[in-house]
């Protein structure tokens, strides 16, 4: 099959594009950095280079693949995240119409069902709506869980005030995902046929866990055995934030985020339709 890639050499993007070379596909790696030229030939894939914002780009590098992985590159200048995610959902959209794409696996993310209440993960909820729009495609929503890697943020804290801690409570369970299971799972998505235009969702978790959990098991790994996991209010948490340079708008986007798995409402439709969990487990992450 001849799959592209968005997301350049990302932390799902590389282990998938090497997993899908590795299978036999020719696969496009799609990046808006010509240096990453060698590193993308090195796993067997060919690179595209170009900007999502481009529809022009999208279209020619779309056309003649069977399969498309689309995510929404980070973009943390932009004044406004919901906004610039509906602009390349619009973008994808129209280039999958002009290329005639007809099976697409779109990187969502759990909380996605919800039309607000949600913070930054609302603009992800708006890139299903608009591909969702497209006839004649097969789409898979891949919504995985809490990444593992969002911890790296907490190093500060861990090290300066010994402890963890966010606007949610210790003792609620949450599903966390790590990179490579999410790579595992898209590339298997990516290589089932389009036989019948749908849609589909398909959550993607590693790890089902409680914060004080998450804490513990930190610790351990790093010789902290006592670390805690303290919650805060939702505006300790936006003080802390602003306060160490996070801007304002992205500050309540995350906020917000929390806020929806202290209330339950992130994971509702996840804990409904649960799936079987991945490979890399808490401790192996800690």
């Amino acid at each position: 099959m001849k799959i592209i890639i968005t997301g350049s050499l990302g932390n799902i993007s590389k282990p998938l594009a090497t997993a899908l070379v590795q299978q036999g596909h020719a696969v496009t790696v799609i990046s808006s950095k010509p240096d990453k030229q060698a590193e993308i030939e090195a796993l067997g894939a060919a690179a595209a280079f170009g900007k999502v914002e481009d529809v022009d780009f999208l279209t020619a590098t779309f056309t003649g693949a069977d399969a498309l992985y689309l995510m929404v590159p980070p973009h943390f200048a932009v004044a406004d995240s919901r906004a610039y995610h509906q602009q390349i959902g619009r973008n994808y959209a129209q280039a999958i119409q002009r290329a005639g794409v007809r099976r697409v696996v779109q990187l969502s993310s759990w909380g996605a069902h919800l039309a607000e209440g949600t913070g930054g993960i609302l603009g992800t909820h708006d890139v299903e709506v608009v591909l969702r729009e497209v006839p004649g495609v097969t789409l898979t929503h891949l919504r995985p869980t809490s990444f593992y890697t969002n911890f790296y943020t907490s190093i500060g804290m861990i090290k300066g005030a010994g402890m963890m801690g966010a606007n949610y409570a210790g003792d609620i369970k949450v599903a966390f995902v790590h990179p490579r299971d999410i790579a595992a799972a898209a590339a298997e998505e990516l290589i089932k046929p389009a036989a019948t235009a749908g849609t589909d969702v398909r959550y993607v978790a590693s790890d089902e866990r409680t914060a004080a959990e998450v804490a513990h098991a930190f610790g351990t790994a790093i010789g902290q055995p006592d670390l805690q996991w303290v919650a805060f209010t939702d505006e300790q948490m936006r003080n802390n934030m602003v306060k160490n340079g996070v801007p304002a708008n992205r500050a309540d986007e995350v906020v917000d985020i929390y806020a929806s798995t202290n209330s339950g409402k992130l994971g509702e439709d996840y804990w409904q339709h649960r799936p079987i969990l991945g490979k890399v487990k808490l401790e192996e992450f800690a």
